[in-house]
């Protein structure tokens, strides 16, 4: 249990190292959500401009089911 513990106070310098850690996942989390958003959003932007995209999508919506 004495290893555990020394590798958790990291020699006296656990106060500086953690809080770093900490920040560090942060702000990748932080980075990998507004990408994910942005990719959304450009994805969305794409398809809106893309005609071929257009004509796919208003295929694909069914018009109306009564005629069989």
């Amino acid at each position: 249990m004495g290893v555990l513990s020394d590798f958790f106070h990291m020699g006296g310098h656990a106060g500086f190292i953690w809080p770093a850690y900490g920040i560090v996942t942060l702000v990748l989390f932080a980075l990998f959500i507004t990408g994910r958003r942005f990719q959304r959003s450009t994805e969305a932007e794409l398809n809106a401009l893309n005609p071929r995209a257009r004509r796919l999508a208003q295929s694909d919506t069914p018009e109306s089911d009564d005629e069989a």
